[in-house]
């Protein structure tokens, strides 16, 4: 599939079909999440795959809207600020910057393989990192639901949301 088209087709999906993910189209997700590049190829990210019911549970305490709950597994995406790439002149880290490349390669992955996924950033970050036991370098990031949709929605280029190409340049 052609790139633009791909990023066309991607969008957050809120409403999942019951039933598992193939193992293989996960592989191929963290494969083009492995991939994504980052400051000074620090590959700042680690990545929790949760499936079982009781991590589940877990995640819907941390974002808990009746709509997340209905996807088949879920991906939890960690910075690790001990491995990330600081700028020297004002020490900005680059962390979430990389860990969101690589969540984004993985979101496309997602829709290139017929999956839906929702970018989740508005959770409960400190109650996620206790749950999780989360050591202190490890920072949630964000969390996306993964399954396939329930229904069928438009492209993003079809809506009427999203601003002209002249607003942004």
């Amino acid at each position: 599939m052609e790139l633009l088209q791909l990023i066309s087709q991607r969008r957050s999906v809120r409403q999942y079909l019951p039933g598992d993910v193939e193992q293989e189209k996960i592989d191929r997700l963290m494969e083009c999440a492995r991939l994504a590049p980052s400051a000074m190829n620090s590959q700042p990210w680690k990545f929790i795959i949760v499936k079982s019911p009781e991590k589940k549970a877990l995640l819907h305490q941390c974002y808990s809207r009746e709509w997340f709950a209905s996807a088949p597994l879920y991906i939890l995406a960690l910075g690790d600020t001990d491995n990330s790439w600081k700028r020297k002149p004002d020490g900005k880290d680059y962390c979430g910057v990389d860990v969101a490349i690589a969540f984004e390669h993985l979101v496309l992955a997602a829709t290139e393989q017929g999956l839906g996924t929702c970018w989740v950033c508005n959770f409960d970050v400190e109650l996620c990192s206790k749950l999780f036991r989360l050591p202190a370098n490890m920072i949630p990031v964000a969390i996306t639901p993964i399954g396939y949709p329930a229904h069928e929605q438009e492209p993003v280029t079809n809506r009427k949301t999203m601003r002209e190409i002249t607003e942004i340049i």
